[in-house]
């Protein structure tokens, strides 16, 4: 699906769907638990579907009835399952380890750039800890049961490798440690899992930057609302910076969620007019956020810097290359220097035709930018927005955004 965008300002209410990072850990917190949970307010898309999907196979009972989630957690996992993580890398990361904890032979598999998205951590880990790779490439092919001790875990190339442990180890005899062997980057995602954990009467215990979680404890069936997603808030926090005029429901002032910086970022800004200043910032806890702040600093004055980019390359597409190359062809001044981004501030853009490069970020990043081009901008396969936010374009319709679907 290819979306022209008739520039145009924003303007009206906006309710901020749930939120991705909550529906997953809700979701499997829940089918860890036993008896049933009720979930409402689940976020509705394409990796939270693979996540329920992945559930289900390793024994959960999920419905979903009249906005409401109904959770039966897993009472006798199954010895064999075959997961389809589709793109989510939440859904793969998170559930090796669960898998293993419960001693559940599975086969992975995925599509899109899931299949190069590195678990190596857990590769190299794992085998000490009583599971085996049969096969170290996807599809991935697990074998054993996870035991306890110390886990020794990078913390510069995903969170989701902490989140997965931590899921995993509340479930197996015995304490474990998390030794962080570099800093961890994007903790506040760590921050949400302990969190969700919590809620479900689960405890871990941090100190140092490493992780001790007891091993038997019993996760808890519970009714939970999923709080609105600040990741997906900043699209139209930058919006509104760049010259819409909106209001943001459902999130929550005090989140854990790290993506919440997107206001603070926006509120240290230095605003004369419809100006405003560039800004200096280090992206490694808030990667999510790097291809909308790019479009906020396309137009800010003077010089901005994004830093802490390197994880970028690995996501759905490599997000440096991607956004700085979409908004490139449309006038804009990024440039990227060893992994980070430098962006010299320019007045409008004009349109044309861009690829989504099949990343969701980019594409609703771009949909945002369309507001200050001086022509009509075309977003290639724009259909990808369903793995995050499958209604973002009748959304975006709903408070005054102009587009057609066309072919090209």
């Amino acid at each position: 699906m290819n979306i022209e965008i008739t520039p145009n300002t924003l303007s009206g209410e906006i309710r901020i769907p749930p939120s991705k990072s909550f529906s997953h850990r809700a979701l499997i917190c829940a089918a860890l638990s036993k008896g049933e949970s009720l979930i409402t307010d689940l976020l509705g898309c394409e990796d939270i579907d693979a996540t329920c999907e992945a559930l289900t196979a390793l024994g959960a009972e999920i419905r979903t009835e009249d906005g409401v989630t109904y959770v039966k957690g897993i009472r006798n996992p199954p010895k064999y399952a075959e997961i389809n993580c589709r793109e989510s890398g939440s859904t793969l990361r998170f559930l090796i380890p669960v898998a293993a904890a419960l001693g559940v032979e599975a086969v992975f598999t995925g599509c899109g750039k899931l299949p190069t998205r590195p678990i190596t951590p857990y590769i190299e880990e794992f085998k000490k800890h009583g599971v085996e790779f049969i096969s170290s490439e996807m599809p991935y092919h697990i074998k054993g049961k996870l035991t306890s001790g110390v886990f020794s875990m990078p913390g510069d190339v995903s969170s989701q490798f902490i989140t997965g442990l931590l899921f995993a180890l509340p479930l197996i005899e015995g304490s474990s440690t998390i030794v962080m062997t570099s800093p961890l980057q994007s903790k506040p995602y760590a921050d949400i899992t302990i969190q969700c954990m919590k809620d479900h009467g689960v405890e871990t215990l941090e100190f140092n930057g490493n992780y001790t979680v007891k091993g038997i404890q019993e996760y808890k069936a519970s009714s939970y609302n999923v709080e609105g997603d600040c990741s997906q808030a900043a699209f139209f926090a930058v919006a509104n910076q760049i010259g819409s005029d909106l209001t943001l429901l459902g999130i929550n002032p005090n989140s854990v969620q790290g993506d919440r910086a997107i206001f603070d970022i926006i509120e240290k800004m230095i605003k004369i007019g419809d100006n405003y200043s560039g800004f200096d910032i280090d992206a490694s806890d808030i990667p999510d956020l790097v291809p909308i702040l790019t479009v906020l600093a396309a137009f800010a004055d003077g010089t901005s810097y994004i830093r802490g980019c390197k994880r970028l390359r690995i996501k759905e597409s490599d997000r440096l290359e991607s956004i700085s190359t979409v908004l490139n062809s449309l006038g804009a001044n990024v440039t990227i220097v060893n992994d980070e981004l430098e962006i010299v501030g320019v007045k409008e853009l004009s349109g044309g035709v861009c690829s989504s490069f099949n990343d969701h970020r980019i594409a609703m990043s771009l949909a945002i930018a369309s507001q200050r081009c001086t022509d009509k901008l075309t977003i290639t396969d724009a259909e990808c927005v369903a793995k995050s936010y499958p209604t973002f374009f009748e959304d975006f319709r709903s408070i005054g955004g102009e587009y057609d679907v066309v072919i090209i």
